[in-house]
């Protein structure tokens, strides 16, 4: 039998310097305490590798400490949505709460319905819906639960996380408008995804800010193939441009192999722009200039603000908004 004595709440508050109350507060989610306090009691239970009680603890809160992650229509292998599934899980984990997970298919809102009906005990729901369905808006209103939407339409009413696409989109032509391009080409994401729409109204609008025509556009899938496909079409049309805007990082990288089958020079003939900046972009030959999305902090600002509205059911709906940066390599140059 293990001698190792395990960490007890007195142990954590007597390592991070506060009352064994202000450590049960924070334990259990309350929203009155120091984000400094916080960031000491949590250090210091990771270092103590402290074990809370669940079972006392949903004795006296009547919590499950329990929070349903759902996926709709997204698989969790495109970056934004695999990065936001490691973010919530983590910061369900700092915060005491055990992350459940669920996917179902857009086009079945039969599976919603019945996830609704079915929730059991969990305290609060994450709901990842990148794709435009009132349905499933209608549906967590019913939920009876406290929930928040990630990566939703911008002013909505519901609680939400989002990262400002139309923002993202503006600094993209605007970084390419002042090096000069005048014809600038889009592959968009889907447009019935709700950020590829606002990405792709933000490109028409700016070109119409900037006095420009409205550039050649088509949709595109995320995929690199997809990528590839598009910008094939786009220099079958024959028609001038000399800067391509594209939804993704993995579209940018098909379409930047389609542009040099066509004997097209990077950025000398063309400046292409990717959005979300995955790690490997950095590598792309040339490297991508991209529009960087902080998916981490995204994830881990909804898990905070559903733990603020279980712990305190007067807690407000609104729509916390990131904002992306623009992150310049080699990719794009000034149009000669």
């Amino acid at each position: 039998m293990s001698n190792i004595k395990r960490a007890t709440l007195y142990d954590v508050a007597e390592k991070a310097g506060v009352s064994y109350q202000t450590v049960s507060r924070v334990i259990n989610g309350s929203p009155h305490v120091s984000p400094r306090t916080l960031q000491r009691v949590q250090t210091a239970i990771r270092d103590l590798d402290y074990q809370p009680n669940k079972a006392a603890q949903m004795l006296v809160t009547r919590r499950s400490f329990t929070i349903e992650l759902i996926m709709v229509g997204a698989a969790p292998a495109y970056y934004g949505p695999s990065q936001m599934m490691t973010s919530v899980e983590q910061a369900a984990r700092l915060l005491g709460f055990k992350l459940i997970y669920s996917s179902i298919d857009s086009n079945a809102p039969d599976q919603m319905q019945y996830l609704i009906d079915n929730l059991g005990t969990v305290d609060g729901l994450i709901v990842i819906a990148p794709i435009q369905d009132d349905l499933i808006d209608n549906m967590l209103r019913l939920a009876r639960r406290p929930f928040v939407k990630i990566g939703t339409e911008q002013r909505t009413s519901l609680p939400s996380v989002i990262i400002d696409q139309q923002h993202g989109s503006q600094l993209a032509v605007q970084h390419l408008f002042d090096l000069g391009h005048r014809h600038i080409a889009e592959i968009s994401g889907p447009l019935n995804w709700h950020d590829a729409a606002a990405r792709h109204q933000s490109w028409l609008t700016t070109l119409d800010e900037q006095h420009l025509e409205t550039g050649l556009s088509i949709q595109g899938d995320w995929t690199a193939e997809g990528g590839y496909r598009a910008a094939q079409a786009l220099l079958g049309r024959q028609s001038k441009f000399s800067a391509l805007v594209l939804g993704n990082d993995q579209m940018a990288l098909g379409a930047m192999r389609a542009l040099r089958e066509h004997r097209l020079r990077i950025p000398e003939d063309i400046s292409v722009i990717g959005f979300d900046d995955t790690p490997e972009s950095a590598f792309f030959e040339p490297p991508l200039t991209t529009i960087r999305q902080n998916f981490s902090t995204m994830g881990k600002r909804s898990v905070e603000y559903l733990v603020e509205m279980i712990t305190d059911r007067e807690t407000p709906p609104q729509q916390h908004i990131l904002y992306p940066t623009l992150i310049i390599r080699q990719s794009t140059g000034s149009c000669t």
